[in-house]
């Protein structure tokens, strides 16, 4: 009898000590699980974010996107490793079809659309149609101090040794815009998905190059290839994202030594009016 009793109080004891134990454990490993989602948002909250594109809606596999399918929303630059579709690159996978299903506020993957852009695709995949790609030779300050980037958009300036219109038999050195509001497909061999798909490599940041390749029509392409291979240089100038409208040619004209020399007041009257408008935009 005795025995027995001694028997179920070891049951007993072990039971409360096994529940005990895996309360404990279960208390431990709550603790750690909360400690690591605070370092985590600590850690989320303080990296740099990018916009990419979402779903919208639940999307089933064959969705032809639009528009309407698509939000965007932030997100820690390490998590998606660069594979997500960007805001800015909406125009590459509208129309595409979806190769599997998303929910909604999934991040569009590149892997998840049917289309041939991607880290391995060719150039000729990014160059709208009707539209060429041309590379010309520019570098340093012709390319803003290595400043211009793949989707920057530019205008291109030319300064040639050309024969001089009032003096017969004469050359001079004129400037002139060739092209206005050009978009930058890549800068060397650094493509715009090159910096979507690596975008945590440094030598990205920090690669140097010395040919642009411009997104042209092909009359556009004719007089870049003539341009740059006439005695003279090509030069970049950059523009804001935003500012999209062109100067009329005949505001423009070219730039000679004695357009300077008559010119150069206007110019500073204009650049002042410039400056002071665009402090009071909001």
């Amino acid at each position: 009898m005795k025995s027995d009793v001694k028997q179920i109080a070891i049951l007993v004891m072990s039971f409360l000590i096994g529940l005990i134990a895996f309360v404990l454990t279960h208390l431990y490993l709550r603790g750690e699980r909360m400690r690591l989602d605070e370092l985590r948002r600590r850690i989320e909250a303080g990296e740099e974010r990018v916009k990419v594109l979402v779903a919208n809606r639940p999307l089933p596999p064959g969705t032809t996107i639009t528009s309407e399918d698509v939000a965007s929303d932030d997100v820690p630059k390490s998590v998606l490793g660069g594979m997500a579709v960007g805001v800015g690159e909406f125009e590459q996978i509208d129309g595409k079809k979806l190769k599997m299903s998303l929910d909604r506020g999934e991040p569009i993957l590149w892997s998840f659309v049917d289309t041939p852009y991607g880290p391995n695709a060719g150039l000729s995949s990014e160059v709208k149609r009707r539209l060429r790609a041309v590379s010309i030779p520019v570098g340093g300050a012709s390319a803003v101090s290595g400043h211009v980037r793949p989707n920057d958009r530019v205008d291109v300036l030319g300064t040639f040794s050309l024969p001089s219109k009032t003096l017969p038999g004469e050359v001079e050195t004129v400037t002139m815009t060739v092209l206005q509001n050009v978009t930058v497909l890549a800068t060397g061999d650094q493509r715009a998905k090159d910096r979507t798909f690596m975008a945590s490599n440094q030598r990205t940041r920090s690669q140097g190059y010395n040919t642009v390749t411009l997104e042209v029509t092909p009359h556009e392409a004719e007089l870049l290839v003539f341009a740059s291979n006439m005695k003279g240089t090509l030069s970049l100038s950059l523009r804001n994202q935003s500012d999209m409208g062109f100067l009329d040619e005949r505001d423009l004209g070219t730039v000679n030594f004695d357009h300077l020399e008559t010119r150069i007041p206007e110019y500073n009257k204009t650049r002042q009016e410039t400056v002071i408008k665009n402090r009071l935009l909001p």
